[in-house]
């Protein structure tokens, strides 16, 4: 009896990326390369044209919508493509592509809805590839509260390295997020408050000028909006305001 073969989709949500894209693509493992979208968030740079030089598929905004703008286009995609297992990977080569197969896998046999690529295997190791300290020390902080709040036990939530089951996606109202930084606080978030089950990997991240790193305001202010999703899911779990984003509506766009 052969194992199901489902169709995993890597999704790339670009933005200036033209430095990183080519060796990014070209070490995603050969079984996932032919199955690649990228989604070009309105780039000043060659970003779209490497993308079309390298035959990808690809997609455009007409203008910048932001990172969580990004991702709703690229999951979008994926699923009227009939993906049932979508890996969103960035293409500024911070997160190594091999790893892929980890997070796949777990997700095809079923034992997770979704999962995590952490970058948090200790505090040297994190450190001497580059972190920023105000970014490690913030992500361990928003990590315990949010772990403390949801009841689980993750190493890290703020990682942009994940996979996701179709079911997972269709069951999160995520065209209903921000289009900020936040929207990935706030989808695990909402894979909590529907009981989905969360698995994550631990992988090695790299922290150089070409990679996407978010300033400090800018990082100040995804904390405060993360703190706000928590507040917003503490109401809807108690029933005192229920906000939309943790319904379980199907997705439609916006």
């Amino acid at each position: 009896m052969t194992e199901e073969k489902k169709k995993v989709i890597i999704v790339l949500p670009a933005y200036n990326a033209e430095k990183t894209l080519r060796q990014t693509v070209a070490e995603i493992p050969a079984e996932y390369r032919e199955n690649v979208i990228l989604v070009d968030d309105c780039s000043a740079d060659r970003t779209l044209p490497l993308a079309q030089e390298l035959g990808l598929e690809y997609a455009a905004h007409e203008k910048n919508l932001g990172y969580g703008g990004n991702q709703k286009t690229c999951y979008r995609l994926a699923l009227e493509k009939g993906a049932e297992i979508i890996v969103m990977l960035h293409p500024d080569y911070q997160y190594d592509p091999q790893f892929i197969p980890y997070l796949v896998d777990p997700i095809k046999n079923g034992h997770f809805d979704l999962m995590l690529g952490s970058r948090m295997t200790s505090r040297q190791e994190v450190l001497a590839g580059g972190m920023p300290l105000y970014k490690y020390i913030s992500n361990r902080f928003l990590t315990l509260f949010e772990n403390v709040i949801l009841g689980l036990s993750l190493s890290e939530f703020h990682t942009g390295y994940r996979a996701y089951s179709r079911e997972a996606l269709e069951k999160m109202a995520f065209e209903k997020n921000s289009n900020d930084f936040v929207f990935d606080s706030e989808i695990l978030i909402q894979a909590s408050y529907h009981k989905l089950k969360i698995g994550e990997i631990f992988v090695p991240t790299k922290y150089f000028p070409e990679a996407s790193i978010i300033n400090f305001k800018r990082s100040l202010i995804y904390g405060l909006q993360t703190l706000w999703t928590l507040v917003k899911y503490l109401s809807t779990k108690s029933g005192f305001y229920k906000f939309s984003i943790f319904s379980s509506e199907k997705n439609s766009r916006l």
